[in-house]
């Protein structure tokens, strides 16, 4: 998929930012075209030309957003017990980027949280998905971050 500069894009790892240049970069050796993606305070540069690369997706749409966010209030999965497992599980969630891997690891995370404390990893992985969520459910329905902020509770409370 072509982006272009000024696109709003979604990093399958920091979540929303955008495309403000594209250049060439060295990269193991090699000169590579990139997209200069923003991304709060933070600058990442993405391979354009890496057929393994689709760390980049289009913030999804606000029909088919609401569509995502009944997986807050349906039924959790069952998370590993080992912690180094639980890790690895949810890591693996949230590999693909996509909307509906966030919202499954806010969920079951949210829901671990209820009987067991989070290690310092399990809360760094919910923060950054749930920092994740709010910025594109702010971009894709056009709410006030504290008014998703807001709703994605309540779902969670259920």
């Amino acid at each position: 998929m072509g982006f272009h500069v000024g696109d709003k894009v979604i990093h399958c790892t920091f979540g929303l930012g955008e495309i403000t240049q594209i250049e060439k970069k060295t990269i193991n050796g090699h000169l590579t075209k990139c997209y200069v993606v923003k991304i709060n305070d933070m600058t990442v540069w993405v391979p354009i030309d890496d057929p393994l690369q689709n760390s980049l997706r289009l913030p999804t749409p606000p029909a088919e957003f609401m569509k995502v966010l009944p997986i807050l209030t349906s039924p959790t999965i069952t998370l590993q017990e080992d912690r180094l497992e639980r890790r690895h599980q949810l890591l693996e969630q949230l590999r693909d980027g996509q909307l509906t891997s966030i919202c499954r690891v806010i969920r079951d995370l949210t829901n671990f949280q209820r009987n067991s404390k989070l290690n310092d990893q399990e809360k760094t992985i919910l923060e950054r998905a749930t920092r994740s969520l709010l910025a594109e459910w702010t971009l894709s329905l056009g709410i006030p971050p504290n008014q998703a902020h807001h709703a994605m509770e309540a779902m969670l409370q259920v």
